[in-house]
């Protein structure tokens, strides 16, 4: 089993420099790269890091690396750029474990505050060593053979079919003439033509269904020519598509066909399905019209070259895959529907793989599909989705162990980049080489996908105690949910009184953009940050992490201290993952909304006809919302701070209502007067002694029958 050709080791993207125990034989050595860093072994000795500093550790100073490896030592090199050079000679002396590779050159030495970025090498040193490594995630495997489907029209397609037949296993469906163009006359390969009308499935198992339009079906044709020159119309061309506007009906075509077969003009099945284990899809319209194209899937349009190289990287797939289960799901917490009634939506909404999909009442993802954004769990209001490529846990405990080690070594109003390990770090070393770098108190962290980085990392980080956090969006498809996340949690943070711009959401496609990022960061004033860093770590759990988060920022909050207080409730977009549920006075209090809350947050009472409500327990995911039916229930996102949001509240409460005869409880006062005007002008119900009844309970409603109502005797009854 291998990686996938496209996409880095995990270990070399997530965490290419931790080591599992960096005893007193590990040594750490920094390459200030020819004197273009400034590396004070000094200053960072006293800041608890101790290291060697050199200035041509792959050239002349090479033999240090070589004599530690040989006396196995763990080292830790600062050097990425030459980092297959150290590993050759790690493997050279079989100490290919006891070597680890971190970047201090373009996060920290090249910029124009090197001189005063010792804070930040310290921190990036202690991630770098004292981390352990990260739990392995499970995966899944893929399989694809060498079975190509090949769609488009017959020019193109028959060219890359006839160059790939002895390399693939090719399949051709033909979807359009193009031109003079004639069909080999050696059956090599499956041949169809018709109109595609859907496909799915992932690398190694792709299925397409079309629909056979042609007569002439080319899975039996044998190419002996002979309907096309029986065609007095000239019908029939050398592609031996039948062009139905010419064709008169002589049906000459059948007869030459003969005992063959392959030509029907009144074919029933039509509707045919194949599998396939790669697609080259050369229609102008592509067949998927996805933001992020499924493995094994390239749609290089008409572009000669494209198309090139589109068959070189599927010549890659061909073989046995790991791919990680990016994400996790539980099943428990997810909001999406209940009883078909549809509520949160928000994972398959912003899924550019269609990976994610509507199963029962909770959703189903495909990890075949899915290739890691993350964007799904950072707009999951319960965290039924969590990512784990890596998990907010471990990111938690690296912002916690960065931001410790940066205080301690004197470094103030710490900002945190987070940044996808290929896209964000393309645009970090082009900031660093042609730009100012990074500004000194600018922490980079690594992760796999900036998408995935949500609220519960952003407010973690601010609690932990950095001042401000940082999302360089280079490699997001659409970073419009992160930027919704990060308006919630700066809208929390201005209301509790702490003072300037906290979460920012950095736009940049790619290296190119560099100016871009350096703007973003250079000009941004540092914000008024926690008091007294948090001393927990983030949990996998997102509620739970919000939790204490938000404990800890309204604990410390700046706006307690100032006149008027802290606000009882801070209001929010649309969208945010806190908020209340709303009651009119149109509810009855048939309590369908409980049943199909998710979460607990509401619930009758059990003393009494009253709607609870617990606002801690609120998705704002609009299940109660749409179970409602007399469409008396709203929501409102806010969050509400101190007690009240984790004590039931009454949303509802209404009087009981009583038999009219016996005076037994029967319900809810106004789910009876509801159900009595609904009946009211049933034909059941027309008299006044009948309405009466339904005042009554089961029990009286029989008696007054029987007392009231006249007997009918057996021998008055006639057939």
């Amino acid at each position: 089993m291998h990686n996938l050709p496209f996409a880095p080791d995990p270990a070399s993207a997530l965490s290419p420099h931790v080591s599992a125990a960096a005893g007193s034989a590990a040594v750490v050595r920094l390459c200030d790269c020819n004197r273009s860093c400034a590396f004070d072994a000094g200053r960072l000795a006293a800041a608890g890091a101790p290291v060697a500093c050199h200035h041509a550790l792959c050239g002349a100073e090479l033999g240090v690396v070589e004599s530690d490896l040989a006396a196995g030592r763990e080292v830790f090199v600062s050097c990425t750029q030459q980092s297959a050079l150290f590993g050759a000679l790690a493997d050279a002396h079989d100490a290919g474990g006891q070597i680890h590779f971190f970047n201090l050159r373009e996060h920290a030495g090249w910029s124009a505050e090197s001189a005063q970025a010792t804070p930040k090498l310290a921190a990036l040193i202690a991630a770098a060593t004292t981390l352990p490594e990260p739990e392995p995630v499970s995966g899944v495997q893929l399989r694809a053979g060498r079975r190509l489907l090949i769609v488009g029209e017959a020019g193109a397609a028959l060219g890359w079919a006839e160059r790939l037949k002895g390399s693939f296993e090719p399949a051709l469906l033909i979807t359009g003439r193009a031109g003079d163009v004639e069909l080999p006359a050696v059956n090599a390969y499956p041949l169809w033509s018709g109109r595609p009308l859907a496909l799915s499935g992932h690398l190694g198992a792709f299925e397409l269904s079309w629909e056979q339009r042609n007569p002439i079906d080319l899975a039996l044709c044998v190419r002996c020519n002979a309907c096309v020159r029986a065609c007095p119309e000239g019908a029939i061309g050398f592609d031996l598509q039948v062009e139905l506007d010419r064709c008169r009906d002589h049906r000459a075509c059948v007869a030459a066909c003969g005992e063959i077969g392959a030509i029907d003009f009144a074919r029933q099945e039509v509707t045919r399905s194949e599998r396939f284990d790669l697609v080259l899809d050369l229609c102008a319209e592509p067949l998927l019209k996805r933001v992020e194209l499924p493995d094994g899937y390239a749609a290089p349009g008409r572009d000669p070259f494209a198309q090139a190289l589109a068959v070189q990287a599927l010549g890659e797939l061909v073989g046995e895959f790991d791919k990680p289960r990016y994400v996790a799901f539980e099943a428990a917490l997810c909001a999406h529907s209940r009883s078909r009634k549809t509520g949160c939506t928000n994972c398959i909404d912003v899924c550019a793989t269609a990976a994610i999909r509507a199963d029962g009442d909770v959703i189903a993802v495909d990890p075949y599909l899915c290739k890691g954004c993350g964007t799904c769990t950072t707009a999951c209001p319960s965290g039924a989705l969590g990512f784990q490529y890596p998990p907010v846990a471990e990111l938690g405990l690296r912002v916690k162990t960065l931001l410790a080690a940066y205080a301690r070594a004197g470094g103030e109003a710490a900002c945190l980049l987070f940044y996808a390990a290929q896209a964000g770090g393309a645009v970090i070393e082009r900031l660093a080489r042609r730009g100012r770098g990074l500004p000194a108190r600018v922490i980079p962290v690594e992760v796999w996908s900036a998408d995935a980085v949500g609220l519960d990392l952003m407010l973690g980080s601010l609690a932990l105690g950095a001042c401000q956090v940082a999302v360089l969006a280079a490699g997001s498809h659409d970073c419009t949910p992160l930027k919704g996340q990060a308006g919630h949690g700066q809208a929390i943070l201005t209301a509790l009184g702490y003072a300037g711009e906290h979460l920012r959401i950095i736009d940049a496609d790619d290296a190119d953009d560099w100016p871009a990022l350096e703007s973003a960061l250079w000009a941004w004033a540092p914000a008024t940050g926690v008091a007294a860093p948090a001393r927990f770590r983030l949990l996998a759990k997102k509620r739970e992490t919000l939790d204490l988060v938000l404990h800890h920022l309204v604990a410390g909050a700046p706006a307690a201290d100032a006149e008027g207080g802290l606000p009882a409730a801070i209001a929010l977009e649309a969208g945010a993952p806190f908020g209340q549920v709303r009651a009119t006075d149109a509810c009855t209090l048939c309590m369908a909304c409980t049943g199909a809350c998710p979460a607990g947050a509401l619930r009758a009472a059990s003393d009494g006809f009253r709607l609870e409500f617990v606002e801690r327990h609120c998705l704002q995911c609009g299940l109660c919302v749409a179970s409602c039916p007399e469409s008396a229930l709203g929501l409102e996102a806010r969050l509400l701070l101190g007690d009240e949001a984790r004590r039931a509240r009454t949303l509802r409460a209404a009087e009981t209502f009583h038999c009219t005869r016996c005076g037994k409880a029967m319900g809810a006062a106004p789910l009876i007067e509801s159900m009595l005007a609904r009946l009211s002008a049933h034909a059941m119900f027309a008299t006044e002694a009948e309405r009466a009844r339904l005042r009554m309970c089961g029990d009286c409603r029989v008696i007054d029958m029987m007392s009231t109502e006249p007997a009918v005797n057996a021998w008055d009854l006639t057939e």
